[in-house]
């Protein structure tokens, strides 16, 4: 069964492309755009209730890893 998203792709597509746009307009390395993505990724996961996180980031750091 298919994995269905409370948004829809083309808004999903639209935060990335101006992710993405920022790290080419600084002229991001790949070092530099995950530390700065890493970093956001941290204050973004700080917002969740800490009984919580654990949880997400098992669930996001095996997501990232079906993805490379």
């Amino acid at each position: 069964m298919p994995i269905v998203s409370k948004y829809s792709n083309e808004r999903v597509e639209k935060i990335i492309q101006n992710l993405l746009d920022v790290l080419v307009e600084e002229e991001a390395t790949p070092d530099l755009a995950l530390m700065c993505l890493g970093n956001t990724i941290t204050s973004v996961i700080s917002q969740i209730p800490e009984s919580n996180r654990a949880a997400v980031v098992d669930n996001f750091t095996a997501a990232l890893k079906k993805t490379v």
